[in-house]
């Protein structure tokens, strides 16, 4: 990245260009292989949470919950560590050089690196902003991550009654044909500063 960038307040090109360079680590983040979304999860979040005109997906894929928000009429920034043919690729959002969003930031993020991604989300956005991550619902077990609730108490968890899909590398017709997903999700919401009790709830 040529330039240090100390926020981000400007439109879509804005942070394009910011991020226009790649920004890889030592030690890749994520395999060649991914696990897409379906885009009913972007659907029902819209239904359960108000969310910034301004969206940044920094774990895009292949755009499956980017294009139910620009469908909507978001500002939806997308970005990708791999090339994945939508949105902007070779961006590692844990080490890109931003220091502010003026937005929300809702991604399904690589789970080995979840936390690393609500901790990074958490601290480039604006006070009473969210970020909205969607998960497994065992996220909410281990030690490690029970200091990062105390910390940062999620506002909401909206837990999935009847489960959607992530397919690996997008194969949602082979997910169904295998008899749909074994794993329980759930949208994690936090709105930044929020310091109270969180609500779980359950939806669809």
């Amino acid at each position: 990245m040529s330039e240090q960038v100390k926020d981000w307040t400007g439109n879509r090109n804005s942070i394009f260009k910011t991020l226009g360079a790649s920004n890889h680590t030592d030690k890749e983040r994520q395999s060649e292989d991914f696990y897409a979304t379906s885009p009913e999860a972007a659907e029902w979040l819209l239904k359960l949470e108000n969310l910034d005109k301004n969206i940044w997906e920094p774990c895009a894929g292949e755009g499956d919950l980017s294009k139910v928000f620009d469908a909507e009429g978001y500002n939806v920034y997308s970005t990708d560590l791999i090339d994945r043919g939508y949105g902007i690729g070779g961006i590692d959002f844990l080490s890109a050089n931003i220091s502010g969003f003026d937005g929300d930031i809702v991604t399904n993020p690589p789970y080995s690196f979840a936390q690393e991604v609500i901790e990074k989300a958490l601290s480039i956005i604006p006070i009473g902003n969210k970020v909205c991550m969607f998960l497994k619902v065992q996220f909410l077990e281990g030690k490690k991550r029970k200091q990062l609730f105390k910390d940062n108490p999620p506002i909401r968890v909206w837990i999935s009654s009847s489960r959607i899909m992530c397919a690996k590398n997008g194969d949602f017709e082979g997910m169904k044909k295998g008899g749909g997903s074994a794993v329980a999700y759930a949208w994690y919401v936090w709105e930044k500063g929020f310091k109270g009790k969180t609500t779980i709830d359950w939806f669809n």
